[in-house]
């Protein structure tokens, strides 16, 4: 067989895909079906479910007791954990940004506030400083957090992660807000 016919094959393939598409997408604007407002049958034990969802979302939103929480980590597990964000970050007095700022003395500091960085507008008036509740809170889930920001991090799940790279983000400072 020759690329010739090869050609054809494929280019068979390709058209009857594009057709069979095409068929579906016309014949879903030829009959379209308005949707109900309201469901016709009652699925028993749903509100359950969503009463469920509803709080194990408030679960993560509810006010932490942070002393406890940093109690879980430690530095050099936090210097391990950090390596995730060492991809975006420096943290060392006087370094470069990076993709993202650089982190040294992030704690304790008012969002946004980096010099020689171009912070996102959503982080840029978050205007807050970055206290344990807050960088906990944004830890877990950043685009959740602070809706708008450039940063792509999926999260910190697990409170002793989350809990050691504070007390590392901590470590790193010229004045750090507790002594180790």
């Amino acid at each position: 067989m020759d690329s010739f016919e090869l050609n054809k094959i494929i280019g068979a393939i390709v058209l009857t895909a594009l057709i069979v598409i095409g068929l579906g997408k016309f014949t879903d604007m030829l009959f379209h079906i308005e949707k109900p407002k309201q469901s016709a049958y009652k699925i028993e034990g749903l509100e359950a479910v969503e009463a469920k969802n509803a709080v194990s979302k408030n679960k993560i939103e509810e006010k932490v007791d942070i002393v406890q929480l940093l109690a879980l980590g430690d530095i050099t597990h936090g210097e391990k954990v950090f390596k995730k964000c060492g991809a975006c970050h420096m943290i060392a007095s006087g370094a470069p940004n990076l993709i993202g700022p650089n982190l040294w003395g992030v704690l304790g500091r008012k969002s946004g506030s980096h010099p020689d960085y171009k912070y996102s507008k959503a982080l840029a008036s978050f205007n807050k400083n970055w206290t344990f509740e807050e960088m906990n809170a944004f830890l877990v889930k950043p685009a959740s957090y602070i809706k708008g920001t450039k940063m792509a991090f999926a999260g910190l799940r697990k409170e002793k992660d989350r809990a050691s790279v504070i007390l590392y983000l901590n470590s790193k400072s010229d004045s750090p807000l507790i002594k180790p």
